[in-house]
């Protein structure tokens, strides 16, 4: 695993493949306010081994210390303030302040990804506990730094801590990550029509699994790449990318998506093989076998009858078969 603190751009981190930004305490470091951290083993153990992870803690790089008094989000009319929960000393200011220029500095790193303490006035990405003056509950907000990231970097994969406990968020937090350094690398440097109908292509299965309608969408963009803006063309097409990723796949649209590459078989494959990945298919239907089942079988066989269309489908292999996270889905 491979960190990032502020103010320091290593060599290693500026190189690497993908960086994602992750809240100091889940990686370990004793930066909460009682001095202690919120390590994720998944997070260093597993994720670690294919990110580069750059850290944040909004709070000490603001200059609170470790420990420090606790903080808490204070709803005022339609405002929302970081205050102490002892002193009442109020701190909103400065972290907003802190936070729109940390984000931009960011930015500049090409994040694919970010990982935020649940929970945290300053991280937290949703359902922060907010209190009146009088410190009695009210609605609940996001975290002032989450909040800046979020409204700066829209079409960034953000996710807090706990996706990583549910498996198909996880999968699809971890496939967006991948997702978003593959749409960004294609529009970062010259590119040509030639190479997003390409990265279209080979990208079509894949939006299918989460947003049928949305492929349609970006059909249309690729289609009329010739005659707009580039800069139009990279923003709608990356932003509609992005949207429709953002859905989950369901079990209904996997399986729409699997049975259109076992038609691609028909005349390569005996009835009998064929069959047999159908009733595959179905069993993944009925929940009897995770997704990984027919992948595997469907790879098995592109590979096997050289089917040149499917091979490049980045659907058969969107992250990583290292992280299993097909096996739970």
């Amino acid at each position: 695993m491979r960190s990032e603190k502020r103010g320091f751009v290593d060599r290693e981190i500026r190189d690497a493949e993908i960086r994602v930004g992750v809240s100091s305490c889940l990686l370990g470091e004793p930066v909460r306010y009682d001095g202690g951290h919120k390590h994720d083993r998944y997070l260093t153990d597993v994720l670690g081994s294919h990110f580069s992870f750059v850290a944040v803690c909004p709070e000490v790089e603001v200059g609170m210390g470790t420990p420090r008094e606790p903080l808490r989000l204070v709803r005022d009319g339609d405002a929302i303030r970081m205050v102490g929960v002892d002193s009442g000393d109020d701190h909103t200011e400065r972290m907003r302040k802190y936070a729109a220029r940390r984000v931009v500095e960011l930015e500049t790193l090409g994040l694919s990804g970010y990982l935020l303490k649940k929970g945290s006035p300053s991280c937290g990405m949703e359902r922060v506990r907010a209190y009146t003056a009088r410190g009695s509950a009210a609605a609940s907000d996001r975290g002032l730094f989450a909040a800046e990231l979020m409204r700066r970097l829209p079409l960034l994969p953000v996710e807090e801590e706990g996706c990583l406990d549910d498996a198909t968020v996880r999968e699809n937090f971890i496939e967006r990550v991948f997702a978003y350094k593959r749409v960004a690398d294609l529009f970062s440097g010259r590119w040509t029509t030639g190479e997003l109908v390409a990265f279209h292509t080979r990208e079509k299965m894949l939006v299918c699994a989460h947003a049928p309608t949305a492929e349609k969408e970006l059909g249309r963009i690729v289609a009329g790449a010739g005659r707009a803006a580039r800069g139009a063309v990279a923003q709608s097409y990356t932003s509609v990318f992005m949207a429709a990723l953002g859905k989950p796949a369901t079990t209904r649209r996997n399986v729409n998506v699997l049975q259109h590459m076992l038609g691609h078989f028909r005349d390569v494959l005996e009835p009998a093989p064929r069959r047999a990945l159908a009733s595959i298919i179905e069993d993944y239907r009925n929940a009897l076998v995770p997704l990984v089942v027919p992948i595997t079988l469907l790879r098995h066989y592109v590979d096997l009858h050289s089917v040149g269309y499917l091979a490049h489908q980045t659907y058969l292999e969107p992250h990583p078969k290292e992280l299993m996270l097909r096996n739970h889905v």
